[in-house]
């Protein structure tokens, strides 16, 4: 297959938007000093209150190492809080402080700014649609 016969394959063209989309978002979340990793995770913590890093670590795609890198980043700014206990088993419990949930909020707005630019000229019937074909992809390979 050529590079052009490449170009047309969806998991080619998913990679290239993703790239695209994580570079847009970094570029606009730079100035509140924060990058898309840190934002997804503050992301989850908000989805997911309480949860133990083994979550937060799946719920973001990245290594337990790469995860506890990033919370050790957001605690030293105040951005998150580790449970000094576990409340079951070994896993302690992550959460978000008010300056984290106040950044988060920030952030958000700019990330779906991005999305908005991302998808702008579509129409919404073709928003959703495309949404439910890449959760249909996501599922296939799960």
């Amino acid at each position: 297959m050529g590079q052009e016969g490449v170009r047309q394959r969806v998991g080619y063209l998913v990679k290239q938007v993703q790239q695209s989309f994580h570079r847009a978002s970094e570029e606009r979340l730079r100035p509140l000093g924060l990058s898309m990793s840190q934002y997804a995770v503050l992301r989850a913590l908000a989805d997911a209150p309480g949860a133990p890093a083994a979550e937060l670590a799946r719920r973001t795609f990245v290594t337990r190492q790469s995860l506890r890198d990033v919370l050790n980043g957001l605690q030293a700014a105040g951005l998150a809080s580790v449970a000094e206990r576990a409340t079951a088993g070994r896993a302690r419990p992550v959460s978000l402080t008010d300056r984290g949930r106040a950044l988060l909020d920030e952030a958000d707005a700019i990330v779906f700014d991005v999305d908005a630019r991302m998808t702008s000229g579509f129409a919404p019937e073709d928003v959703q649609k495309l949404a439910a074909l890449l959760a249909t992809c996501a599922d296939n390979l799960a």
